[in-house]
């Protein structure tokens, strides 16, 4: 569910997020899943996410993305 508050639109927040330094120079981000549900929905952000050809992974209530498209590989 989108936040009702919030001053940013979904479309906003995301081409916030996916603009970011660390997006375009193909590093790792994280953000806890709770600000990905308020702000634009967890939908819409995994299909940004994969249009974009990035994994992402949870581990409780946090989403790492992966913002390249590398292979993961868990190592143990």
């Amino acid at each position: 569910m989108v936040h009702p508050g919030s001053p940013l639109s979904p479309e906003i927040w995301l081409r916030d997020l996916f603009s970011s330094k660390s997006v375009t120079s193909g590093q790792v981000i994280r953000r806890k899943r709770r600000d990905i549900e308020r702000y634009a929905g967890m939908e819409l952000f995994l299909r940004e996410a994969r249009a974009r050809g990035y994994q992402v992974v949870q581990n409780r209530e946090q989403l790492v993305i992966f913002c390249n498209q590398a292979p993961i590989r868990r190592l143990i």
